[in-house]
């Protein structure tokens, strides 16, 4: 038998997890009551949901981004259908930009298994230095590090940490993020604070959640900044004046 434990429907009810969804969740669950309920079969406790409602918040937006350009460019080419333009920004969603917080949460879970939560700071740090050798043995990318724009520090982590300590969710795959991004500052000796890849795979492992789930609520979060910026290209646009000037730099091109 094919069926999912998620929900199902009649020719009168929509059924989610054993609720009705017309009489029992409308109106009573707001967005993030949703997310837990359908992917968790359970409700948020309040801490959890100002976590979920903040890695949200934070993922919606951050300027013009390659997501976000694609997304205008789809847009233009086929304003009939926003959905591909936002299929488009969440399309380059992946090892590169907004999705890592999925690598940096596997990369802390894995890290951490066989620490305990109160590991001393030298023990942490003694980790860090474990998981800095053996990606660069590996040749692998550590996520969750440097930024190219905010090479001083990322404004956001802050915020994210406080509302970590705040509601029980700092611990020790925060401090291994951090002892990983002290780690390489000090061995490549230039500064690589952490960053909200950093933060927010920190919040998802500190939280339980599976790895996956950063990647989904990353993802989630950008549509909503995707939406915006292709209801500013309705209205103000700009994706042609880029294309143009990608164009211009051509001197192969002959433009008008």
């Amino acid at each position: 038998m094919v069926k999912t434990e998620i929900g199902y429907t009649t020719t009168d009810t929509i059924m989610v997890r054993g609720l009705n969804l017309s009489t029992e969740i409308i109106g009573k669950f707001d967005f993030v009551d949703m997310i837990f309920y359908t992917t968790l079969a359970r409700l948020p406790t309040p801490q959890e949901k100002v976590m979920v409602n903040a890695l949200l918040v934070t993922t919606a937006d951050h300027g013009i981004t390659p997501s976000s350009l694609a997304a205008r460019l789809t847009y233009i080419g086929a304003p009939e259908a926003l959905q591909g333009a936002v299929a488009t920004g969440l399309l380059g969603a992946g090892s590169v930009f907004l999705g890592t917080m999925q690598n940096a949460a596997q990369m802390l879970l894995d890290a951490a298994r066989e620490l305990k939560a109160d590991a001393s700071d030298e023990v942490v740090r003694d980790t860090a230095r474990a998981v800095v050798r053996q990606y660069k043995q590996e040749r692998r990318p550590i996520y969750g590090v440097g930024h190219p724009i905010h090479v001083d520090g990322d404004p956001r982590v802050p915020a994210l940490r406080e509302l970590s300590r705040a509601n029980g969710y700092y611990g020790l795959h925060w401090r291994l993020m951090e002892a990983i991004s002290d780690v390489l500052t000090n061995e490549m000796g230039k500064k690589l604070p952490l960053n909200a890849v950093g933060a927010i795979a920190s919040i998802v492992a500190c939280m339980g959640l599976d790895p996956l789930v950063a990647r989904g609520l990353a993802l989630v979060g950008r549509s909503a900044g995707l939406l915006a910026h292709i209801l500013e290209e309705k209205q103000a646009p700009m994706a042609r004046e880029a294309w143009e000037l990608v164009l211009r730099d051509d001197p192969r091109n002959v433009l008008p």
